[in-house]
């Protein structure tokens, strides 16, 4: 009977299988936790695995000695990937702004604005100074003397333009003059010499004039700063401005969606783009000896300034792990570190900061455009490393002034850097032209800039993303103590309140109906009781 009792309340029965259910339930736990992690981070290994593919398939392609024509059919997938992204650029740019700085206040939005450009500047200027530091450390122009164009079959790269004119242009194309021809072209001084003087004297001057000219590429500073003064003039008109607002938002929405597809061609799309580079590649192995010690000085300050300086920064901000954080970034890297362009990365990089970070799109859609922009810390470094490389080749000891000049003219000329491959040369030519170098050693940058500014592009990328992670910590401690602020303040009035209603008690007795009603009643009881005892005192 107790055998009996035992097997029908379970006891018996379940002895033995409950190891064997707890083994089944732990494997398929794991397996789908593994399916989970796998769906969650299936572009991710297919982005990485796309770059893998693409150096093997390089590596192949490179023995069958292509014509130059095969090349360009061979390349023609990664090039459609260049194509959309830059297609995507210019709305998705325009109506994040407009609908990030229409969706903050003014106060906020000064605040985080200030903010940013704070981050900006600093971490551009640590990555300056990471830049001069190293190349005077390894010293990567002393001993190659020897080196010039010729002998590595370069072509001459020729810039003759003034410093003040440099940042004279940053400013104009701050303001476009015509912002259609700005989603397509930019504002560039040139030169043109005339005569000066009187010929019958014999006396013949030459003078060199700047003119404007247009040069082809997006304006993408004048088109930033109009995005946000618009945003801006929608948010001060209130209701009427609401619709317009809603307009840019639901744009914005359906770029994203664009830019979520856009991201499923990327791994093929990259696999293209690095297999043909690599065929594309000349003598790789007279360029590496050459300017080896350059391109290691450069890759290491990219590596201290995105693996040291720029997490330090982000967990003295947040007190949270930088690398957490990094890790749900890797498609943006991966995608940095084969286009070479930041403005390329911009859709992707929105994506999934928004996505796997969870920082708010409000936040990012406003800062991250800005530092595809503004933030070149990358590219800092290079630039920096060129131009004391460059005064190396050519026997020049620089003083203090000059390199203070290296510093303030590449943070600053970073700001107006295009966010295109090889974008950065244009700017070691106005740091050159700052200290009085020569400009024509830039073809050995050129030569080598397909390798440094892969990861050049991944550093300016990373500190775009901290910058924003940065920020929306800020917004969120803000946030918090407005609500804590708020709740004392309800609490002091519901204190003050039940003080008010204690103190008002006898005034409240005195003024109510009922209650001098009930005195009424009180007083002519009390008459009655008088009575009584006067009639009882009588008798």
């Amino acid at each position: 009977m107790e055998e009996k009792k035992s097997e029908i309340n379970g006891h018996a029965g379940h002895k033995n299988p409950l190891p064997a259910v707890s083994i089944k339930s732990e494997k398929n736990s794991f397996k789908d936790r593994f399916m989970v992690f796998f769906k969650r981070n299936l572009l991710v290994i297919f982005t990485v695995s796309g770059v893998l593919v693409g150096v093997g398939l390089g590596m192949m392609v490179r023995n069958m000695n292509l014509t130059r024509a095969q090349m360009t059919y061979f390349a023609f997938p990664g090039e459609m990937l260049l194509r959309m992204l830059k297609m995507i650029i210019l709305p998705l740019v325009v109506c994040s702004l407009i609908s990030g700085a229409a969706s903050l206040d003014t106060r906020s939005l000064g605040k985080l604005g200030g903010i940013a450009v704070s981050y900006f500047l600093v971490t551009t200027l640590i990555a300056s100074s990471i830049g001069v530091a190293l190349a005077f450390i390894i010293k990567p122009g002393v001993g190659a003397g020897a080196l010039n164009t010729n002998n590595l079959a370069l072509e001459g790269v020729s810039s003759n333009k003034e410093t003040a004119d440099s940042f004279l242009d940053l400013a104009r194309n701050l303001f476009p003059s015509n912002l259609v021809a700005a989603a397509f072209r930019s504002y560039v001084t040139d030169y043109k010499t005339i005569l000066v003087g009187n010929a019958t004297n014999g006396t013949l001057n030459y003078q060199k004039v700047p003119y404007g000219t247009d040069a082809d590429g997006m304006n993408i500073l004048g088109l930033v700063l109009f995005a946000m003064v618009f945003g801006v003039a929608l948010r001060k008109l209130g209701a009427e401005g609401e619709e317009l607002i809603r307009f840019f938002n639901a744009f914005n929405e359906a770029t994203m969606v664009l830019v979520s597809w856009i991201m499923w061609y990327v791994p093929f799309g990259i696999m293209f783009l690095v297999g043909s580079k690599i065929v594309e590649m000349e003598d790789v192995v007279l360029l590496v000896t050459s300017l080896g010690k350059y391109i290691f000085a450069s890759i290491l300050g990219h590596i201290i300034h995105g693996g040291i300086v720029l997490p330090l920064i982000y967990f003295g901000f947040t007190r949270a792990n930088p690398f957490s954080f990094l890790s749900g970034l890797i498609t943006p890297f991966t995608t940095a570190f084969a286009t070479c362009s930041s403005s390329a990365t911009l859709p992707t990089m929105m994506k999934c900061v928004e996505e796997n970070n969870g920082v708010d799109k409000r936040i990012s859609r406003f800062i991250l455009p800005i530092g595809a922009t503004v933030n070149m810390d990358g590219a800092a470094i290079f630039q920096c490393v060129a131009a004391v490389f460059i005064a190396q080749l050519n026997n020049v000891e620089l003083n203090a002034g000059q390199i203070f000049t290296i510093l303030v003219t590449a943070t600053a000329s970073s700001v107006g850097a295009a966010g295109i491959p090889a974008g950065g040369i244009i700017t070691i030519a106005i740091i050159l032209e700052a200290i009085g170098l020569p400009t024509h050693d830039l073809s050995l940058m050129l030569a080598v800039d397909w390798i440094v500014d892969r990861t050049t592009t991944v550093v300016n990328v990373e500190g775009d993303a901290l910058g924003a992670g940065i920020l929306h910590h800020i917004n969120e401690q803000e946030m918090k103590k407005q609500r804590q602020q708020e709740q004392h303040q309800e609490e002091q009035e519901l204190e003050e309140v039940k003080v008010e209603v204690v103190a008002n008690v006898k005034a409240e007795e005195e003024t109510s109906p009922l209650v001098t009603c009930q005195n009424e009643g009180d007083s002519s009881s009390r008459e009655t009781l008088d009575d009584k005892d006067g009639v009882e005192s009588v008798l």
